[in-house]
């Protein structure tokens, strides 16, 4: 592994192209296609069950988005875990791109997808349907007046509570399989199975707070982009 005792701080900008293109196509992808499937799938159960429905609806929105959009992260997620955790590998995109194809194949690229999905499917399920839920309910039991009174920085209030209770939950649930899919990138030729093996419970249950703060920051992002 890296660190900043040894290597300095260029150290922390290790694998910053694969992690800027990967999560990019990613956040485009679950984001787009999460109001895709939501109008597809509303259209499907008309209004009124759509109503009734609603946290089918958005569990089922949710997973159908995070599946496309784990393939086109998937890559790129393997190439940064390996830059990252391998000194001497490779140094940037352009030497890791071609070295891991070589190494491995296309396989390479997307043998952590399966993880991935285990991941980032349960955690993106969570995130919308938890957050969607957690604002309507903060608004009918504890905000005393309607949503249409509060002034905007007051709704980003409530976004944020509700965007961090969501990250709670998706932390939750989501991080066994995020330890998995770090290792299984990291170890060439490696199993998931393996990869828990090696791992254990304490190595797979990490990072629940970054990634609570992560969440929350995401939605607050979203909600002011759609106020604006």
């Amino acid at each position: 592994m890296l660190s900043v005792r040894e290597d300095g701080f260029r150290v922390l900008g290790r694998g910053w192209a694969p992690t800027f293109i990967g999560y990019s196509q990613q956040g485009l992808a679950k984001f787009g296609f999460y109001e895709v499937f939501k109008v597809l799938y509303s259209n499907i159960l008309g209004e009124e069950k759509s109503y009734l429905w609603r946290t089918s609806l958005y569990l089922a929105a949710s997973a159908s988005a995070e599946f496309f959009a784990d393939i086109a992260l998937a890559p790129w997620e393997a190439l940064k875990v390996r830059i990252q955790t391998q000194p001497g590998w490779a140094n940037n995109l352009r030497e890791g791109l071609p070295k891991l194809y070589k190494e491995e194949g296309l396989r390479g690229f997307y043998k952590g997808l399966p993880p991935l999905w285990m991941r980032q499917i349960p955690y993106t399920m969570v995130k919308f349907a938890g957050f969607e839920r957690t604002v309507e309910a903060l608004y009918k039991y504890v905000v005393p007046v309607p949503r249409s009174e509060l002034s905007k920085s007051q709704q980003l209030v409530v976004t944020f509570t509700a965007g961090y209770i969501a990250g709670l939950m998706c932390a939750l649930v989501s991080h066994p399989a995020d330890s998995i899919v770090s290792k299984l990138n990291s170890d060439v030729g490696s199993t998931p199975l393996q990869a828990a093996r090696e791992l254990g419970m304490r190595g797979v249950c990490v990072y629940t707070y970054i990634h609570m703060k992560l969440n929350t920051s995401t939605w607050n992002d979203r909600e002011y982009s759609l106020q604006s």
